[in-house]
């Protein structure tokens, strides 16, 4: 798109006029516009303008000078807006719109609703509910800093020159001036130094309550509403009055139903290290996705991985499932962090020594991938990968640098995260784009081929993709879909459950409910041909839940052949396969009973039970020396063999 001339305004402006003075609602979605684009030469003969449209564009900032002093309505959905201070030269701004901006957080809606009194609507809800939390911060806030300017000037030797006061204040407030939940604490630290430059400015004046601009009864911007995206479920369960939770008793019994010689598995330790706020009451912390750290000395038989990494809200933690002791937490106010993935990086120092870097992903509602150097308790890169959340995300199992991420923006994208350079920062390059005809659930490289297929389980069905990087298109369609039964029902269910249980065989949920079909890739894909579509050859079924929720992921573990998955009731199913796998072909008709079902132990907190929690995935590390489990109560439960 080029830059914007009078003759397009007036074509796409209402009532039809040949001249811009006229025009009151503006249309500008969808034409790829940028930042540089909107004129503000231009744009201020809208003097009339009540109503713009700037969705679906690219814009990374709003121009502050853009002239639109009766804009009532502002539209600016699915671009890249990093800021929102540039609102505040609308103030007659009524409702306005900026969902899809994955870079904007709950702050910047606090931001809005300060910078604009007449706001009513913000993404098309009533702004109204958080006007008390607007004004009660901006009261406490103003007292706060004048209380510290007393302290602070009482301390000060006369002789001390102004300038210097002024600006060694405003760093001592921001220092020192804390007030609200760490996850508003950029909007908190905005205001107070708002507040401490206005009140040096003003000679120590105390900012008065009147100073504060009010709104209109009933008149406040909302926080951003969080997306409640398809992958997210709960039951309506009433909290309880739990008391963080770092350690309980290994003395608790495991309640076990064995259908075979089970597991001795020991339940050691109930977490609540996820909590919003560090609040002991959270029970509705949905935790997602969990993924043990690679063993750091890979060949020797006695290195077995017992660093567990967690996510759920706005924090990822690293765990000692040995001691239960929280390594590392990484906390993203704003963030729902839906997914977590590990790979070892090889990094030569400037002495030429080669360095192992295990880096953690992690990813979820904004549509960025945090690269996490735990051990050195950095972030090192940000990949601003999709404009919509990424569902899950995997490292190729051969190239360490290589990293899928898919999207409900319907897109999968393979990134080379790179190595660190001498800052030890990451820079992504995107290698390959893979489209989806439906939200991808779940990712898995294909054992015995991993640079040459992709599995992914979606929203509608199973599908693979060629992601060969020798092959000219870097932008490529579903290669062929896997059906799991013969009627045309079964195929448009979705299969929220992927996993290999060894080079061949294929373990996924989904399809079918209650069951969790084992199926080979390489008969199946001998029966492929040139076809588009083909039915999975099935070995076996599982018996699982009953249960109609979906979105509890299994997992595997391929050393030991066992396959893992959670249900509603908290409870944990383990199957070993090994057996299953030796059965010649056609399958039993019968789905194969668990090994074992480790019920949920029901911890007790403040005198009472922790009880109906989902558990939405557990993995094993390698030697299944360890087990983790994540609820949609806000607890990481650990078990272990013994």
């Amino acid at each position: 798109m080029g830059p914007l001339t009078a003759r397009l305004l007036m074509e796409r402006g209402q009532p039809r006029s040949d001249r811009l003075g006229k025009i009151r609602c503006l249309d500008l979605s969808g034409m790829e516009l940028l930042s540089e684009h909107l004129d503000p030469k231009l744009l201020c003969r809208l003097t009339q303008l009540q109503e713009l449209d700037l969705s679906n564009n690219e814009l990374e900032t709003l121009p502050a000078n853009l002239g639109l002093s009766h804009l009532r309505i502002l539209r600016c959905t699915n671009n890249q807006l990093e800021d929102v201070t540039a609102l505040r030269q609308f103030p007659k701004l009524e409702e306005v719109s900026l969902e899809g901006n994955p870079f904007l957080t709950v702050n910047d809606n606090l931001k809005v609703s300060f910078l604009l009194p007449s706001l009513r609507k913000i993404n098309g809800k009533d702004a109204s509910s958080t006007c008390s939390q607007v004004e009660k911060l901006n009261r406490e806030l103003t007292n706060r800093v004048t209380a510290h300017w007393e302290k602070f000037i009482a301390a000060l030797d006369p002789e001390e020159k102004t300038e210097k006061i002024q600006a060694d204040f405003v760093r001592s407030a921001l220092r020192h001036v804390r007030y609200g939940p760490e996850s508003l604490s950029e909007f908190t630290q905005w205001r107070v130094q708002m507040i401490s430059e206005e009140l040096v400015a003003s000679g120590g004046t105390r900012v008065s309550d009147a100073d504060i601009p009010e709104k209109s009864p009933g008149v406040a911007a909302a926080s951003r509403p969080r997306a409640r995206l398809a992958a997210m479920k709960r039951l309506d369960d009433s909290p309880l009055n739990l008391s963080p939770i770092k350690r309980v008793c290994a003395s608790l019994p495991a309640q076990v139903e064995d259908s075979q010689a089970g597991l001795q598995m020991e339940p050691l330790y109930f977490l609540q290290c996820h909590s919003r706020n560090n609040s002991p009451q959270d029970l509705r912390t949905q935790l997602w996705a969990c993924a043990f750290e690679p063993a750091w000395e890979e060949g020797y038989s006695g290195s077995i991985s017992q660093t567990v990494a967690t996510c759920g809200g706005e924090a990822v933690c690293v765990i000692d499932c040995q001691t239960g002791i929280v390594l590392h937490k990484y906390k993203a106010p704003g963030e729902e962090f839906f997914s977590v993935a590990w790979t070892a990086l090889t990094v030569v120092t400037q002495a030429g020594h080669k360095k192992r870097w295990n880096v953690l992903a992690a990813a979820g509602l904004r549509g960025q991938v945090r690269l996490l150097h735990v051990r050195a308790g950095v972030c090192c890169g940000v990949i601003r990968a999709h404009k919509k959340a990424i569902a899950t995300l995997c490292f190729s199992p051969t190239h360490e640098t290589h990293l899928f991420t898919a999207s409900y923006d319907k897109r999968i994208i393979l990134w080379d995260i790179g190595v660190p350079n001498d800052n030890y920062e990451l820079h992504a390059s995107q290698l390959l784009a893979l489209d989806s005809t439906s939200i991808p659930l779940r990712l898995c490289p294909v054992a015995s081929c991993p640079d040459a297929h992709l599995l992914a389980g979606c929203e509608v069905g199973c599908c693979c993709w060629d992601v060969r990087l020798d092959q000219p298109q870097k932008r490529r369609g579903c290669e062929v879909e896997f059906v799991f039964s013969e009627g045309s029902e079964a195929s448009i269910k979705r299969v929220d459950g992927l996993a290999f249980v060894n080079d061949d065989v294929v373990a996924s949920k989904g399809s079918s409910r209650g069951t969790i079909c084992l199926w080979s890739w390489s008969q199946t894909w001998l029966h492929r041909g040139s076809k588009s579509s083909v039915a999975v050859v099935v070995l076996a079924r599982l018996q699982w839940s009953p249960t109609e929720l979906a979105y509890f992921s299994l997992s595997t573990c391929p050393d030991q052949g066992i396959v893992l998955c959670g249900d509603e009731e908290g409870s944990v199913w383990i199957y070993d396969v090994r057996h299953i796998l030796k059965w010649p072909s056609p399958a039993p008709a019968a789905p194969q009973a668990p090994t074992q079902i480790l019920k949920w132990p029901q911890p007790r907190a403040s005198g009472q039970p922790v009880t109906k929690t989902m558990v939405n995935m557990v993995v094993a590390n390698s030697a299944f020396t360890y087990l983790t489990a994540l609820t949609d109560s806000n607890i990481v439960a650990i078990w272990r063999r013994c």
